[in-house]
């Protein structure tokens, strides 16, 4: 039985809303950021408003040794860990996600934690991907000129390096879930593990070629080279300054919004469980 056939999951099927762009359900991304910042509030997270504009911010959340962590033990043990989403604004499973992830409060003891819930707040209010001037901000980290993405990049430059960051994503067109993993040192993968754990819940696309790159069974592992890249995304910015091992998690946006979801979830879940326990 293939992975993307287990019992529940085969009932999956991709709603043929979307042609040309995203058109399934949406959000209301201020009660959903409201959300988030009650349950950080409520398990010991520290928040801070990144100021884009007179009338436009948004929330991130740290919880670090020291801040309320339990089981807190010497920072040279402890892994730094950043997670981000909601960069597109046609893209609502992800800061759902992480609403969820927040409420269950399930974090590895080991872990401090950085966590961007929404990067792009006008893109959602207008339900597109792109911010409110039209520029698709994960385009924009290798010469920005969009505020947020100028003001996200300030705030990353005050941060420590981090151990690996998860960048929360979802992809119209694609035919079931998949991952791109950028890994320097060639650490033991977690992509793998996270495409298993997301098969139970969501079709995985085992396409050959996804978005133009060679795939095999949901993973893509692109280049490193820079000049690749005439417009990086957060992740290859994340890669080249902040971090040695990076992964895009791309849920199916044209399957239903509660599945993709659950997978974004168990794809955390499952790298950040994976992840601490290699490192103890």
């Amino acid at each position: 039985m293939r992975p993307n056939e287990l019992p529940g999951v085969q009932q999956l099927r991709r709603l043929g809303k979307n042609i040309n762009g995203y058109f399934g359900e949406t959000i209301d991304i201020g009660a959903v950021l409201t959300d988030c910042a009650n349950a950080a509030q409520a398990h010991g997270w520290k928040a801070e408003e990144i100021r884009i504009a007179p009338d436009l911010s948004y929330p991130v959340f740290t919880r670090t040794e020291g801040s309320g962590t339990p089981n807190s033990q010497s920072a040279s043990l402890r892994q730094r860990i950043y997670l981000s989403t909601g960069i597109h604004g046609d893209e609502p499973a992800g800061p759902l996600a992480v609403r969820e992830l927040l409420r269950s409060n399930a974090w590895p003891a080991v872990a401090d934690l950085w966590l961007c819930p929404c990067l792009n707040p006008a893109g959602f209010l207008l339900n597109r991907r792109e911010n409110a001037e039209g520029l698709d901000l994960n385009r924009q980290y290798l010469n920005p000129t969009a505020a947020e993405t100028r003001a996200h990049i300030a705030w990353l430059g005050r941060q420590p390096p981090f151990d690996l960051c998860l960048c929360l994503h979802e992809d119209w067109e694609s035919h079931g879930f998949y991952v791109y993993e950028l890994n320097a040192d060639n650490l033991p993968s977690l992509a793998e593990g996270m495409v298993a754990s997301v098969a139970k819940v969501c079709p995985i696309d085992c396409s050959e070629m996804i978005e133009g790159r060679p795939a095999h069974n949901g993973v893509i592992r692109p280049s490193f080279d820079p000049r690749a890249r005439p417009e990086w995304p957060e992740a290859f910015y994340l890669f080249s300054y902040k971090t040695r091992l990076a992964y895009t998690l791309e849920a199916p946006s044209d399957f239903l919004l509660s599945a993709r979801v659950e997978a974004l979830v168990a794809a955390v879940e499952e790298g950040l469980r994976e992840f601490c326990s290699a490192a103890r």
